[in-house]
This record gives C-alpha cells, structure tokens and sequence, in this order.
C-alpha cells in the first residue's frame, strides 16, 4: 500500500509513509495529516522492522516537533558561560561568526585546533558531519563510538568479516540476551523474542538486573557488573574441554582452534565463579543449554560495550557463535545483504583521504595507541587538551547533538574543559547543560522536519524513507547547517545544493532517486544461509579468525584476554571497605541517553532518578524505600531516589542514567550535577587497549541517606 498516494481531497487529508528518528532504530511510522497539520503518528504495520509498534518515544513525537521550549531561532551568548543571557541573531550572522572563528583558529594552531562532537543521532546527520571535519581537516572528531555498538562491531569484523543478526523469525531453539535490555531500547526484537519463546525457544538472560526480558527466562545469570569477558571466556573453557563444539565447522571454516584450546585453559568455571558472581554450575549449564539446543543465538547489547574489555568481550561471542556452527544457519546468526545503496561512512562519502595519514596520526588519543581501523579521537582525551594544551590546544568546537555534560566521563572537568574553549557552538533542539555554555546555539529540526534515509543498524538489513511532513520556521536540518557553514569557511563545493540532491547520490547504486524513494518506502536486504560454503568468509584467511594474526601483527592480544584494571591478573582484588558496592547502569524506555526530560508524557512514565538497591543493602545504611539516597565513589557523589529490589545481587546498586532537570528553569544550569551518573564516573587510565574506553560499569562506590529529603522533580 502506497501510503502516500491516500488522500481525501475534500478533507485534504493524507497518510504518509516516514520513519522515526527519535533512536537510531529506524522503525516505520505513519504520520496523518489533515489541511496540512500532523494529526496523529502511529506505527507502520507494513514496516518489515516494526510491524506497527511504536514505543514510548515514537508515540511522543509531535510533543518534541511542537514543544514550547525547543530552540528556535540562533541565540549567541550575551553574558558569561552558563548564565542563561542571550541575544537573538540572524542564521547569517550566527553562521559568518562561526566560520570566522574555526578559520582564524586554523590559521593559527592548525586545523586540529577545531574539535567536532557528535552525539547519539547515529544517522546521516553523522556522516554529514564526518564529511565536513574532514574537509575542514580536522582528525579531532569524536563521538560515543568506543562505548556504543562500534566495538561489537569492528570485534565481529575481525572475527568473522561481518556483523551477524540473529535470525528469530525461523525460530532459534536457543535464544541468549546478553546485556542487553532489549524491552526498553529495542522493542522490534523484543517482540521476535517473545514469539520465538512462545515456540518454544530456551532463554538465557545475562544481566545483573531482572529486567522484562529476565522475567521471561528460563535460565537469569546475575552476572557481577563489568565482568562479562570473565564469564564469556569461562563458556569456552566448558565447551571446549567438555567437546561440545562443532567439530566440521571448526575443521573446514576456523583458523587458530589449537590456540584457543590452549588459551582458554586459564579461565575453568571453577576459577572465575568468584569474578563472575555465577556459579561453577550455573556456567556449566549455560554452555551444555547453548550447545544442546541448536539452532541458537545471541542477542549482545550496550551492556557488553560499557569496560576495557569490551572489544574483547564481542571477540569472545563471535567466537562461541562460530564454533558452536551457529553461524548462517537458520534460527542462528546471519549475515545479511546489505539494500543496493551507498554504504554509510564509506570513505568516499566521509572523504577521510581528505586528511594526510600523518595529520590523521595527530587526533587526541592520549597514550592509547588504539586498532588502526579506528579514525575518531577520544572524549577524554579531547577534554584534557582543553584543560592543557596538551599536546596542542583545542580552542574552538562545533558541538552536534551532543549533551556532553550528561554524556561524558567526570563531567565537572568537562565543565572546565568547555569553559576553557575560545569559541563553542552547540546545535541541538532544546537549550541543553551544555548548550548553555556555547557562544552560539543554533536551532535545529526533528525528524519530521527533513527528508532522509534511515538504516537499521541492529536487526534486519533495512533502509527506510525519512520524509519532511511539517516545518518550525527558522530551524533548520544538520544537513543544511553544515552545508551552509561549509560555503563560508570555502569548500561548499562538496556539498550538495539541496539535502535530496545528496540523498539521490547515496541511492544511486540502486537505480532509483529520493523522489522515487518515497513512494517506495522501504529497500529491504536479504538473509544469507551458509554463504561461507560457497564463498568462505571475508577475513584474510577465508575463515572465521579465532586466533587473530592481524591483531597479533598490530600489537593486540590475538586471542581475547581478560584484563582487570589494566593489567593481565586474573587474581581479584581484596573487597574495598570505603567503596563496598559495586555499581552499574541501565537505559530505560521513556528516554534515550539524555534526550526527553522535558516531553511530558515520557516524563509520566519515569518522572525522577532512581537507584535499585536490595532491602538488605539499604537496611544496612539506614536507608528506607523512597529515601534520597547520595551515591559515591572516588570521583563524585549524586543523589537519585531509593526504589527496592529483592532480586537484584546486595552487593549492586543500580543507578539511573543521564538526568537532567529542564523544568528547574530557577537553576540556569538545570540540575545537570545533582542525578548526573557521569559525575561519578572517571575519565583516568586504564581503558581499553583497542579502543580507548574506560569502565563506566562495575564501579566501586557507597551509598548513605541524603540530609536533603526533598523531592528531587
């Protein structure tokens, strides 16, 4: 049914076929509208992603489209940072400033002086602004990549070539979620699970927390937090040694099996029950559950990508899905071929050999060294030569959807870092903790408000038309921002007049533009079944690298090895009495990463910070449920309000993420350090070797009853 083409031209209304961009899913919506106004949004229930389900934040779009406190016309700084003065100014005039700026700051320090910073949006707009820092010549572009998806990423493609989708609509017989919260950030699968479970299908659940997915279980491993590498490479150990692999597949399609066998000698379930927190049994059972009820797979999420051992961690799932011969089967784990499109972040769209190798090697990466795949500077690392000057200054920053005073590591010396910048400018929809420390804001639209193609990165291989349906005057898309910037600082020949212009150049390999785009809605790849039988995999090798020589070559561990703080111990460390919890975190439904606060009915849903804590573990510290309870460790201390749990592990506190209070509007910074979980989280060594992330999870801290038990809404 082609939407689009429905109208009543009496009533002039209109169904049109679009794509959600309040996450980086991609799930179908339709948008009605009547006399030109948005009526109403719901789910597309021929979207081959969604199948008509839109969660919370879908549901909240016209809230966020027409909500009274978006951003909208450039605002530049009239007083000093953080004090809420602006003036009103034209885009002309916001946009010449800034282009004066990051050309006087090349001039004198050189490109690299100018820093980018994405956010969450993980859509084009990335890769627009990818292309302009690399054609400006900047290497210091960073964003949360090394703590979100990319490790999982870049560790499957070292293992096996591709990223493999579990295939849920055949069904699988064994399903394990791993870290992954999957009801509350990715409702689409959450749905398959269910179904598949409903046929039949075994559930392990891996998460300290017993979310709605655990609910469902047959089997909930409360793994301790931060140890999942531990527990992954305690898995092999069991099938390994006890010969419950797939003896074909290891023998024609793996490369390095002698050296694993050896390797995972050191981590006996025996040995890493005390690091896990799970049981010499309960390992046992998982590996014979996962082997025994074929064909299985894994669903693994941001929980595996949050410590230093996280592109290891994915290594050593790629690798029990392959010896375990789940991969390309059916109900097992997929590779998928991609829709006929130009492929998102190609070098020829980034323009990446816009910058010489040996500017590239200038990006801020501190002392890491980093896998030569990897292109984008670190946040903590940018923050320092802010502060320093270190090893050259960073004086000017363009800042894209990114709250980095709710995002980033021990953001009260991020706060210092900003303050630090010559020249900031933020854009974003809503006037953010960090937007309030720029000398420009601009505003910009949401997804209603631009045309685009969204590509599902998680599941089904899927590109979805994104169409403008409405417009707040003076908004405007990143796209068009960045296009317009680029012609003031000089090189806006490489930008297309018009955002469908561009969108007609990435959908050229399939033969259609964006006009006809619209009407198609929806370019679906397809499943690919034991194309490794015909074609081998797409390593080096033609196998799946168990044992990685490329990583060996660059100076990486070639088999995934466990580090704790840093080091190759597997011995732990004695129980801190200062710090006697451990500390984790989750994402949760109404909100994503910091966006929404300030969306009323999402606000219903979750109105204020909360920490889970075991009554026992609160009973200890004086704690009753309800209470403001502080929550500290070496870095910091927040307070968020105490809610009981009898199932989460008494040595855990689960602490909410990314709070903020936009409707303090008597504190003109919003509250941002009072719930803020990043400020008690650390920016220092050790990260991990690969990718430079540090833990944000596994935290030693301590909790005790708040003196100020008011409401923190």
């Amino acid at each position: 049914m082609r939407y689009g083409a429905i109208e009543d031209k009496k009533m002039k209304e209109k169904i049109i076929r679009t794509t959600c961009g309040i996450c980086q899913i991609g799930c179908g919506a339709l948008v009605h509208t009547k006399q030109g106004q948005i009526t109403m949004i719901e789910g597309d229930p021929e979207h081959p992603l969604n199948k008509g389900v839109l969660c919370s934040k879908g549901l909240a779009s016209l809230e966020y489209l027409h909500h009274p406190d978006r951003l909208r016309q450039p605002l530049k700084r009239a007083g000093k940072r953080g004090e809420g003065k602006w003036s009103p100014i034209s885009w002309d005039e916001a946009l010449s400033l800034t282009a004066g700026k990051f050309i006087e700051s090349k001039e004198r320090y050189g490109a690299e002086s100018v820093a980018f910073m994405r956010g969450a949006a993980k859509g084009l707009q990335d890769d627009y602004l990818t292309r302009f820092a690399n054609l400006f010549g900047s290497p210091n572009i960073t964003s949360m990549a090394h703590v979100c998806f990319v490790p999982r990423k870049i560790a499957s493609t070292m293992t096996y070539g591709y990223y493999a989708i579990p295939d849920f609509d055949h069904p699988p017989k064994c399903i394990i979620v791993w870290g992954n919260n999957v009801s509350d950030t990715l409702h689409h699968v959450y749905l398959r699970i269910k179904k598949a479970v409903n046929q039949g299908a075994y559930l392990i659940v891996v998460d300290p927390y017993k979310n709605k997915i655990a609910k469902m279980a047959d089997l909930w491993v409360r793994l301790k937090p931060g140890e999942d590498l531990a527990l992954a490479l305690s898995i092999l150990h069991v099938i390994i040694k006890e010969s419950l692999y797939n003896p074909y597949f290891v023998d024609h399609y793996t490369a390095g099996f002698d050296e694993l066998k050896d390797h995972i000698e050191s981590y006996a379930p025996e040995k890493t029950a005390d690091t896990t927190w799970v049981p010499q049994e309960i390992i046992q059972k998982i590996a014979k559950i996962y082997t025994e009820n074929k064909p299985a797979c894994i669903q693994w999420g941001n929980g595996i990508d949050h410590g230093i051992n996280n592109f290891q961690t994915a290594r050593a799932i790629c690798i029990m899905r392959a010896i375990t011969g789940n991969l390309g089967t059916p109900g097992g784990e997929l590779q998928w071929i991609s829709p006929p499109i130009m492929e998102r972040g190609s070098p020829q769209f980034s323009q990446q050999d816009k910058i010489s190798p040996e500017v590239r090697q200038k990006r801020l990466v501190g002392e890491e060294r980093l896998l030569p795949t990897v292109f984008y500077a670190l946040p903590q690392a940018l923050t320092d030569a802010m502060l320093t000057g270190n090893p050259y200054p960073i004086k000017c920053a363009f800042i894209q959807g990114c709250n980095a005073l709710l995002t980033y590591p021990n953001v009260r010396k991020v706060y210092e870092a900003l303050q630090n910048l010559d020249f900031m400018v933020v854009s974003d929809m809503f006037m953010t903790p960090t937007a309030m420390l720029a000398d420009i804001a601009l505003p910009v639209t949401t997804y209603l408000e631009f045309d685009s193609i969204v590509f599902s990165p998680y599941s089904h291989a899927v590109a979805s038309v994104q169409q403008q349906v409405s417009h707040i005057p003076e908004c405007r898309s990143d796209y068009e921002i960045l296009r317009d910037l680029a012609i003031k600082i000089g090189f806006g020949e490489y930008f297309w007049k018009t955002e469908e212009e561009c969108l007609d150049v990435i959908l050229k390999p399939a033969g259609i533009n964006f006009r006809e785009f619209k009407n198609i809605a929806v370019l679906e790849g397809a499943k690919q079944y034991r194309v490794y039988e015909q074609k081998g995999f797409p390593t080096p090798s033609g196998k799946v690298e168990l044992y990685s020589k490329r990583l060996k070559e660059w100076g990486f561990d070639p088999l995934p090895s466990y580090a704790e703080n840093g080091g190759d111990s597997f011995t732990k460390t004695k129980p801190d009495e200062a710090y006697p919890l451990v500390l984790t975190s989750w994402k949760i439904d109404p909100y994503r990463h910091s966006c929404g606060r300030q969306i009323t009915s999402l606000r219903k849903i979750h109105p204020e910070p909360l920490i889970i804590i075991h009554p026992e573990t609160a009973k200890r510290n004086g704690i009753t449920e309800g209470d403001n309870v502080v929550v500290e460790t070496e870095t910091g201390n927040i307070v968020q309000k105490a809610i009981f749990d009898n199932e989460i592990d008494s040595r855990i506190v689960g602490v909410d993420f990314a709070w903020w209070f936009p409707e303090e509007t008597k504190d003109l910074m919003f509250g941002w350090d009072k719930s803020n979980i990043n400020i008690i989280i650390n920016d220092k060594p050790p990260f991990g070797k690969e990718l430079g992330t540090q833990a944000l999870r596994g935290i030693p801290c301590k909790i005790y009853k708040s003196s100020a038990q008011r409401q923190l809404h």
